[in-house]
């Protein structure tokens, strides 16, 4: 199907016309249609409901109405028929239902006074006006009274009454002399609203005779004057010589110069005062004092502030007035009088009543036969009016009965209608301060599909545009529109069309094979239309050769060419311009085809050339510059950015446009390619520029498009290929005038902070998006559940507001409307939010455990109620620790709590990582917003066993010719019941092959156990490990020596794998051995006789020569600290020299294997037998273990030392 744009849900009128739905407020006025559409009548035009009458005038009662057929009109005067005809004086305005009462030529307008209402009836139902109350003005005379002139001494206080006689609309007052020139007011002297003149202490030359009230009666047009009041003010020295005059010789008396005073109220009286306005009137509260000197008014608003943007004062700050008052501007207001004296208040107590006003007046409503509706009619006020129906006039409750009709309040709501449910209703909504009327119809039509298209319409379009084929259609039930292409197509199905709700059929981009016959057809269930339609798709115009930027010499000719290509089957019209206008009538400029020719240049020539190239369908242009130079030879150019423009102006000066022109600045030889254009907004952020818009090279005006209640002031930067200029002077300020603003706030979020509050959060509008004065915000918002009505408050500009006693996490609609002085912003959207969170009351219930293995373990639980969460679902926390059965409640508060939180709602989760045959318990809480709900009853758990960890240490202790003694500590975790242990060993011989491997277990309660019958002087490698019922554990290796001496010498401490022992055979006893070495004892005999000898004489003997020639590096000398020889090792240091094949295996000196030092590993060792002898040639031992000397290649040699060698050692 073809993608649709849609309107929001909802049921929707049934009658579309072009580009808009038609709902019963608007059918299509096409005339053969209405030919046989039939419309309940609709009140177009009426008089006000509070109708004034100048009473020298004929009397005109508006009422006018449509509908199909037309509507006739009757009507009724103070609640009875007004039989016209009866009346000579009455005439009806054909066709219409407006009266003209002529009583200009006899009557009187008093005679017509009464309430009017105009009902307009045809078949379909019948429309009333509102009550339209007939009053004529009145302008009456002053009563004669006889004024007494008023003398008062200077300083005193003084009020000259006006009381104007009541007339109808009252009269404006004001005050003024003989000569008809206003009276001067001040702080001190002014008009209150009642009219009077009020003096707040009186001065000489405030004397006069004329003071004289009037009163304009403006719906008349005439002004009633009072008697002239006079007004003497006598000083203190005229009044003593007054009383002097007047007294004898022996009396005194002497009037005092009138003395300062505090202030006190001339209005109002007392200390407080009440004040009833309606919403929507300008609240004016007034106060006027009295005192010496003249006291001054402030006004403030208990427990609150003024209204910045509605409130202003008037009359010397004596009136306090605020516009569109509303209830939230209901308070005590409080006015001080303030002078050097002291100061005096009054409060006023303000109450706002408002009279019916709509939240959602009624709408027309058309529908097929069978199909469901409603009309709503919501309003407020306060008090809250009372909603009350009528249908064609008449009251509800006693109007024929519609069996689709059902009445619920503020709502009707029709099902299955037929053709007789038609009718107009009326809604009114009244309390004692006034009411409101509404018509709606509800017209019931069954219309087969019309197409009010004309046929075979022929649309062009230019490749790669949009295609708008239209089908204007009409019907009820609302038609289907399918679009078919060709003559046998099927309905067009593909991404490529764009199906609109009014018929249309948009191609977005037509391409050349988009070329064909499309038809409409339109369908309902009382029949079928359709309609066909034509598309040619254009090649666009191009220009191929555009002119090209020209330098020419003063006289010289210069050419420009402009070659276009465009759809043979349009004609194209080529038009050139000069700086956007005609070129000049002078007979130098020839235009031949796409050819310009300005021969004999001159300076006034220079500019910008454009080429426009238009057809029927488009448009295009392209420019190019030309500069004339002097033909004269100059210096070399230098080449800058422009020059700043200058002489910029501000013409055209619209409300939200302005043409801005100047002049460019030399462009240095390099030409200016583009002028860039910013703006500074003067009232708002004064010194900061912004980018408005940029223009070509070739332009010297731009048409700039402005925002309401800005200040704007302009500068102009040239771009040429070098860079930017320096900015131009800024033009003048223009200060665009204000206007409601066109956008509301953003980011929008409602959100409580407290269980009992929503918090609304907005993002204000700046500055320049104010769009005028006085910017605040109407914050509005509902349950979105329930019933309520829109509450709304209206706020300064700041972006939060918070609504207090809201009901616990309850979803609600808010929306933030920005307002302005001048008026409020489109409709804003509506947002949802809800109130604050409070914590869970409910914990998860059916908490069960499965211990899946050793370590993990799966918790289920039943989710907690949505209503019990009170906020915002974050997920559920599982609290666990592991416990010793019987003290899970007494050690609670020292066991160490894991915690695991499974996000959303999420009703199973796994705890990973637990220790084996543990005893363990949970609870689960459910977390929203605010925090965590009460914990479920603990849930205990064990967990099974699993297999255990190594033995904690293994030592060798106590090694002997043929066994060894093994010592260890339990695993450090045993994860479960020990069942026994594992112990596996194996010989290693001088080669470093193992051996065969022996597996022995041995009791779990065993920490120590010895092995015999092992060979002597062997290396043995030990694997040991655990067990449970889980299985085996990690193991830990050791390696260790049997001892060689059979005499019982045992050897130092071995440690694990770091012993070295040889096999020795015993030679000592042998008789070779024993004559070798009487023969080696010998010789070393006359070796030392013949160095003695020499030493003696002064000489060195060979071997300390052969020493110092040549030292042994494996021969070190004599230690200092012990007097042994390097050369000669014990066994224990020999041992400790060894290095095991593996890096990583030496033991520790203490002979302790940890789990993490127990990797495997060989160690060179070796077997021989070393003699050692003493300088004198004594035997020291019999047995040493002597490691060799490493070659370079890092291998160890295991060859056994042989008596020669032991020999040549000392050599």
């Amino acid at each position: 199907m073809p993608k649709k744009k849609r309107l929001p849900a909802g049921r929707v009128a049934l009658i579309l016309f072009l580009c808009q739905m038609i709902s019963a407020l608007e059918v299509p006025l096409d005339p053969k249609l209405l030919e046989d559409l039939v419309q309940p009548p609709t009140i177009t035009q009426q008089s006000p409901k509070d109708y004034i009458i100048d009473p020298r005038e004929n009397i005109v009662i508006q009422c006018e109405a449509k509908g199909k057929p037309p509507p006739s009109f009757s009507w009724t005067r103070n609640g009875t028929h007004f039989d016209i005809d009866k009346d000579p004086l009455v005439t009806m305005k054909p066709g219409s239902g407006t009266l003209t009462i002529n009583i200009m030529s006899e009557g009187k307008a008093e005679t017509y006074e009464g309430v009017y209402q105009c009902t307009a009836r045809n078949e379909r139902g019948a429309a009333i006006s509102n009550n339209i109350v007939v009053r004529p003005s009145r302008s009456p005379l002053w009563t004669k009274e006889k004024l007494e002139p008023i003398t008062l001494r200077n300083g005193q206080s003084l009020v000259l009454p006006c009381r104007p006689p009541l007339g109808l609309p009252p009269p404006i007052i004001f005050w003024m002399d003989n000569s008809f020139q206003r009276l001067p007011q001040s702080e001190r002297v002014s008009q209150g609203l009642n009219g009077d003149l009020y003096f707040s202490n009186v001065l000489p030359e405030d004397t006069r005779e004329d003071y004289i009230c009037y009163a304009r009666f403006n719906h008349t047009q005439t002004i009633q004057q009072k008697q002239p009041i006079s007004v003497k003010v006598i000083s203190v020295d005229e009044l003593n010589d007054t009383i002097a005059a007047n007294l004898s010789d022996t009396e005194f008396y002497s009037a005092k110069p009138n003395r300062e005073r505090p202030p006190t109220f001339l209005t109002p009286e007392g200390n407080t005062s009440n004040k009833e306005e309606l919403r929507g009137n300008v609240l004016s509260l007034e106060c006027i004092a009295e005192g010496l000197p003249t006291p001054v008014i402030y006004w403030i608003k208990e427990d609150g502030t003024l209204p910045t943007n509605r409130t202003f004062y008037r009359n010397f700050k004596k009136t306090l007035q605020i516009i569109q008052v509303s209830e939230a501007d209901s308070g005590n207001y409080q006015c001080i009088a303030k002078n050097a004296l002291g100061a005096i208040h009054h409060t006023i107590s303000v109450t706002v009543k408002a009279a019916p006003y709509w939240i959602l007046a009624p709408q027309n409503l058309v529908l097929s036969p069978g199909e469901d509706g409603s009309l709503i009619c919501r309003a407020n006020g306060n008090p809250k009016p009372r909603i009350s129906w009528l249908s064609n006039g008449v009251p509800i409750e006693i109007a024929p009965d519609d069996p689709s009709r059902k009445i619920d309040g503020d709502t009707i709501i029709f099902s299955n209608v037929q053709e007789r449910s038609s009718a107009v209703y009326q809604c009114n909504a009244s309390n004692e301060y006034g009411y409101l009327l509404a018509n709606a119809f509800v017209n019931v039509l069954a219309e087969p599909p019309r197409i009010l298209t004309s046929a075979n319409t022929l649309y062009q379009v230019i490749a790669n545009r949009p295609a708008l084929l239209d089908c204007a259609f009409f019907g009820s039930p609302l038609p289907t529109i399918e679009w078919f292409k060709g003559a046998k197509g099927s309905a067009l199905r593909d991404d490529i069309y764009v199906l609109h709700e009014n018929g249309t059929l948009e191609i977005p981009v037509a391409q050349k094979d988009s070329t064909g016959t499309y038809t409409c057809v339109a369908r309902n269930k009382l029949g079928m239309a359709k309609n066909e339609v034509h598309l040619e798709i254009k090649d666009p115009t191009r220009i191929i050769k555009q002119p090209e930027y020209a330098v020419v010499q003063r006289g010289s000719t210069v050419s420009f060419e402009c070659k276009v290509k465009h759809d043979h089957t349009l004609t194209l019209t080529i038009t050139w311009l000069k700086d956007n206008g005609e070129l000049p009538s002078d007979g130098r400029f020839t235009v031949d085809k796409d050819h310009l020719e300005v021969a004999d240049v001159r300076d006034s020539d220079g500019g910008a050339y454009t080429c426009v190239a238009n057809t029927t369908l488009d448009m295009v242009s392209a420019s190019a510059v030309l500069s004339v130079v002097a033909p004269t030879p100059t210096p070399a150019p230098i080449y800058d950015v422009p020059n700043p423009p200058f002489d910029l102006e501000l013409t055209d000066q619209l409300d939200k446009s302005v043409q801005l022109s100047w002049t460019p600045g030399d462009d240095n030889n390099r030409p200016i390619t583009k002028f860039i254009i910013e703006y500074e907004d003067a009232m708002h952020e004064a010194g900061l520029w912004h980018h408005q818009t940029e223009v070509s090279g070739m332009q010297t005006t731009a048409q700039l498009k402005l925002s309401p209640y800005v200040n704007y002031s302009f500068r102009v930067m040239a771009v040429n290929s070098l860079g930017r200029s320096l900015p131009s002077e800024p033009s003048e300020q223009y200060l665009t005038k204000a206007a409601e603003p066109d956008t509301n706030p953003t980011a929008v979020e409602g959100l409580g902070s407290e269980p009992d509050n929503l918090v609304i959060t907005w993002k204000p509008l700046n500055g320049f998006e104010s769009n005028g004065p006085g910017l605040q915000y109407k914050v509005s918002w509902r349950q979105k559940d329930g019933d309520d009505e829109w509450a709304s408050v209206v706020v300064a500009n700041v972006s939060k507001y918070i609504v207090s006693g809201t009901p616990t996490f309850v979803p609600y609609l808010v929306k933030v409307q920005a307002l302005n002085d001048v008026g409020f912003a489109p409709e804003p959207a509506v947002v949802m939010g809800h109130s604050g969170e409070d914590l869970p009351m409910v914990a998860p219930g059916n908490v069960r455990v499965n211990v899946v293995n050793s370590t993990l373990a799966e918790v289920h639980w039943d989710p907690v109620p949505l209503k019990s969460i009170r906020g915002h679902l974050q997920g559920y926390r599982i609290y666990y620790w592991k416990a010793q059965e019987g003290s899970l409640k007494r050690n609670r508060r020292h066991i160490e709590k894991k915690i695991l939180t499974f996000q959303g709602s999420k009703t199973h989760g796994m705890l990973p990582g637990l220790e084996p045959f543990s005893h363990y318990a949970l609870n689960v809480r459910v977390v929203n917003g605010k925090g965590e709900g009460p914990a479920s009853p603990d849930r205990v758990f064990n967990t099974p066993e699993g297999v255990p960890s190594a033995p904690s240490s293994l030592k060798i202790i106590n090694p002997t010719l043929d066994s060894l003694t093994l010592e260890w500590d339990p695993p450090s975790r045993p994860n479960g019941i020990l069942t026994e242990y594992t112990l596996k060993y194996q010989p290693i011989n001088s080669t470093h092959e193992l051996g065969p491997l022996v597996d022995l277990k041995i009791p779990a309660n065993k920490t120590r156990w010895t092995l015999k019958n092992l060979n002597f002087s062997t290396r043995y490698k030990f694997y040991f490990y655990a067990q449970t019922a889980a299985g085996s554990g990690s193991q830990i290796t050791e390696e260790a020596v049997t001892t060689v001496d059979e005499a019982g010498i045992l050897p130092p401490d071995v440690g694990a794998g770091k012993a070295m022992a040889s096999r020795q055979v015993d030679i000592a006893t042998q008789g070779w051995f024993i004559g070798l070495m009487c023969a080696v004892a010998l010789l070393i005999l006359i070796l030392l006789i013949v160095c003695f000898i020499r030493r003696n004489k002064g000489g060195k003997y060979p071997v300390k020569e052969k020493e110092d020639a040549h030292a042994d590096p494996e021969i070190q000398p004599m230690k200092e600290d012990d007097g042994t020889f390097g050369e000669y090792r014990s066994l224990e240091s020999d041992a400790e020299d060894h290095k095991p094949l593996k890096k990583g295996s030496r033991t520790p000196s203490d002979r302790t294997v940890k789990k993490e030092d127990s990797d495997d590993s060989l160690v060179d060792y070796g077997e021989g037998v070393n003699g050692q002898f003493n300088e004198d040639g004594s035997f020291i031992g019999q047995y040493s273990g002597k490691k060799e000397k490493e070659p370079a290649e890092g291998n160890e040699s295991s060859e056994a030392p042989s008596p020669v060698n032991a020999m040549n050692s000392f050599v």
